[in-house]
């Protein structure tokens, strides 16, 4: 039986330990900011990132990494002619980054066994569903169960998150300009999530920070009520926000294993300095 071996992109932000850990192949988007272009997570860790976007009135793009790059992934990730791959990506209603994978498996179907997947996510909400896969894979999964698992995480995981300032969406084409100006104006936070196709959206709309975190606190007890969870609490410059957020959560869910993370310079680059978010999907009791 083939072993199975898990790629994805940068934009799921797994912290180090855990990549190595687990064997994950990490194949980075590129950050253009200042004049300057880098990869995400190699020549710009996120402290840096954050730093400079302080420095500067620019707002940073990105761009996805190309199909050739995803092709070196999926032969360096299988040279052993005994591994087949599973690659999870960003969502595709976000970026052309699965565009640039699916791309590639099909530059290499004749020599290697490849499946690649749209996460309808983003950050760490890809993280925690390429984990539970990798994890699957180190049990000896194979690749079909492992591909079932990824699709059954991604229909039950709910992801929901805060920005301190909703220019970086709206500059990024994410929301209208008029939303914007009314947002900032009248301090209105608009809980944003992840629609089932992977499209950013407003759960609802509350005045002030506080309040923000009480009503996204309520949804997700609408959703996963007294059940375990699995819960990660994601944070760009401003951990000590998710220390206050995790000890929460802890108090009113059920919750079985915690993940923290950064949200890193690829997804940064589109929600801005000061943005938190929550991301559970059901654990097993």
């Amino acid at each position: 039986m083939a072993k199975v071996h898990v790629v994805t992109d940068s934009t799921a932000d797994i912290p180090e330990s855990l990549r190595e850990e687990l064997g994950i192949s990490v194949v980075p988007i590129k950050v253009h900011l200042g004049g300057h272009s880098y990869l995400d997570g190699v020549n710009l860790n996120t402290e840096e990132f954050y730093t400079r976007l302080k420095e500067t009135e620019e707002i940073p793009t990105t761009s996805q990494p190309s199909p050739i790059d995803f092709v070196e992934a999926f032969r360096e990730a299988a040279k052993d002619g005994e591994t087949d791959v599973i690659s999870i990506h960003l969502s595709s209603s976000l970026s052309g980054t699965y565009q640039s994978a699916v791309l590639a498996q099909s530059m290499v179907e004749d020599e290697l066994k490849v499946t690649v997947i749209d996460s309808k996510a983003a950050a760490f909400a890809i993280g925690m569903i390429v984990v539970e896969v990798a994890r699957a894979a180190r049990e000896g999964k194979t690749l079909d169960e492992c591909v079932a698992l990824a699709n059954q995480l991604i229909g039950s995981q709910r992801i929901y998150f805060l920005v301190d300032t909703l220019e970086y969406l709206q500059k990024g084409g994410r929301i209208g300009k008029a939303s914007a100006v009314v947002g900032s104006l009248l301090n209105i936070k608009p809980i944003l999530s992840l629609n089932p196709e992977g499209v950013i959206f407003p759960a609802d709309k509350v005045r002030g920070k506080n309040k923000a975190a009480a009503r996204i606190q309520e949804l997700l007890k609408e959703e996963f009520g007294e059940g375990p969870v699995k819960v990660s609490v994601l944070t760009t410059d401003n951990p000590e926000e998710g220390d206050h957020w995790e000890e929460q959560l802890k108090e009113v869910f059920d919750v079985k294993e915690t993940f923290r993370a950064e949200i890193g310079p690829g997804i940064g680059s589109h929600v801005g300095p000061g943005t938190l978010a929550l991301v559970f999907h059901p654990a097993k009791g």
